[in-house]
């Protein structure tokens, strides 16, 4: 069973011509993946960041970390 039409691979494979699908496209897909990387770390970092802003503007006094202390 073929998938791709070939019966044999004992050819000159310049001859051959595409054995994969989307030839030609992979400089197009690693700057799809290469935005997406960075785009997803800077979502992150903001995310993380308005967090632990968060986590800091409820306890700007200390007054909660004192009585987390105090309990143990």
């Amino acid at each position: 069973m073929s998938t791709n039409g070939m019966e044999s691979w004992a050819v000159d494979l310049k001859d051959v011509g595409a054995i994969y699908p989307f030839q030609g496209s992979e400089v197009v897909m690693v700057i799809i993946g290469l935005v997406f990387w960075i785009g997803w770390h800077v979502l992150q970092t903001r995310h993380e960041n308005a967090e632990i802003e968060a986590d800091m503007a409820a306890d700007r006094t200390g007054e909660e970390t004192r009585k987390a202390i105090d309990r143990h």
